[in-house]
């Protein structure tokens, strides 16, 4: 029964989230609902204590990263550089290659460092504009987007530095650039699936006629009379964005150092802060800041008229974003807690073969948590020691089990109350409805994938 009240939680946001509902309203609905029927009197400590406490701290720590995000998002929108990038990516490739260029730019942002959600916001504005150019569904543009930011970058492709590819290192002492050759043949797998994929459904979007679309949200508002920048000039800040992001996570622990203490002279008690913990963040933020102040640069004579509106935008765009990852993350919290969960955790143990057992407890928890390093960390938490011993019976290496559960925890994560997709739905305007079963069918592509990984280092015995 235990398990069913957790599964039933699940259940409700999922399809609260699906019909169009605030998740902001219902993630607490669905999680205290489940805790009712566990427990009624640890409903009250539970929002304070666990929902509570874990949403306001996702907020504490990533307000400020959706914030710039967003903000760089949209002076790129009304500077015209998204345009004067779409316009020469056109002339370049051709109408044909619009949803290629958007999965290559994504990618190459999220394998520089920069946050999957800035990524959401950077992009959106030029994908936006190429797709309508190109005459391609813009429910489409989710689901691209997805592929190029949500998948073979943030866990599969060697050295990535998102954080999905970070956390199993600390459970297996190996690095982000574990099993290289697995993760590779992952990627490559994940690129050309999920391209064929999208080409298939723009095909079949344009044989019953299906245009952009009309009467649509959050449209880019690029005046059609702005004289549009050179396209290097339009491209440098999302490059700077990628670069400085690399070179100031280098830089914060040496203006640092490993602990930093905050002594003020109206302080009744210094903050000491762990930076190792913070850089990340510090980083993109840093890095944000650079690109937004390199997009004024260039281009303020086409921005000032409407900065002051644009910035409201968003702003709200921004508080929106954040409230719905964040009342995820509260929801993954106390769903964790519940007996249910941990009931459910101890049945995986039974699968008999490391990897298997690995990759599918890993992408449970984490479709569970709708969060991938939040399943990810419950589960090699909980389970790593068992994972290990029996790679080390099986003489499996544990760069193995790296690649593995990093590549797992991007699988089934995804599913319709996942943090990223609600954003990713929020900033392009666009339903569940409308566009999540595209993006569930890269979630497949992206889960399957773990097992082509797992079937070619049994069949090859390749790292």
């Amino acid at each position: 029964m235990s398990v069913i009240i957790a599964l039933a939680a699940l259940a409700l946001l999922m399809l609260a989230a699906y019909r169009g509902y605030s998740v902001i309203l219902f993630a607490p609905i669905a999680a205290l609902g489940a805790v009712l029927l566990t427990d009624p009197s640890a409903v009250a400590p539970a929002f304070t204590g666990v929902f509570m406490e874990k949403m306001v701290g996702f907020i504490k720590l990533y307000f400020p990263v959706f914030l710039l995000g967003a903000v760089f998002g949209k002076l790129i929108e009304l500077s015209g550089f998204s345009r004067s990038i779409v316009a020469a990516a056109i002339r370049l490739l051709g109408t044909r290659q619009a949803m290629l260029v958007i999965v290559l730019v994504c990618a190459l942002l999220t394998y520089g460092g920069v946050s999957l959600f800035v990524v959401v916001f950077a992009v959106y504005p030029f994908a936006a504009e190429m797709f309508r150019q190109s005459n391609i569904p813009k429910r489409l543009i989710p689901a691209t987007i997805a592929l190029g930011a949500f998948s073979f970058t943030m866990d599969a492709l060697p050295g990535t530095p998102q954080i999905q590819n970070i956390i199993p290192s600390a459970f297996f002492n190996t690095t982000a650039w574990a099993a290289p050759w697995l993760g590779v043949i992952g990627t490559i797998f994940v690129f050309c699936a999920g391209m064929l994929f999208l080409q298939r459904q723009r095909n079949k979007a344009q044989r019953a006629g299906e245009g952009y679309g009309t009467e649509l949200r959050n449209e880019p508002e690029t005046a059609e009379d702005l004289k549009l920048p050179n396209p290097w000039i339009a491209l440098s800040p999302l490059l700077a964005v990628g670069i400085m992001n690399l070179l100031f996570t280098q830089w914060i622990p040496q203006w640092y150092g490993k602990t930093h203490s905050l002594a003020l002279p109206g302080m009744a008690a210094p903050v000491t802060t762990e930076i190792a913990k913070l850089t990340a963040i510090w980083a993109v933020q840093a890095a944000l800041l650079v690109g937004i102040l390199m997009v004024l640069a260039f281009g303020f004579k086409a921005i000032k008229s409407k900065l002051a509106e644009g910035s409201k935008s968003a702003v709200s765009g921004a508080l929106l974003a954040a409230m719905n990852t964040a009342s995820e993350y509260g929801f993954g919290a106390v769903i964790a807690s519940l007996p249910g969960f941990l009931v459910l955790a101890d049945w995986l143990k039974s699968i008999p073969n490391p990897l298997v057992n690995e990759a599918i407890t890993v992408t449970l928890l984490a479709g569970i948590t709708g969060s991938a390093s939040g399943g990810m960390s419950i589960a090699l938490a909980a389970m790593s020691e068992q994972f290990i011993s029996a790679a080390h019976a099986a003489n499996i290496p544990l760069e193995v089990l790296h690649r593995v559960a990093a590549m797992a925890s991007g699988g089934m994560d995804t599913l319709p109350h996942n943090g990223a997709v609600i954003t990713l739905l929020a900033v392009t305007g666009l339903t569940h409805r409308e566009a999540y079963k595209d993006i569930f069918c890269i979630t497949l592509i992206k889960t399957l994938a773990v097992f082509v990984v797992i079937g070619t280092f049994y069949a090859t015995g390749i790292v």
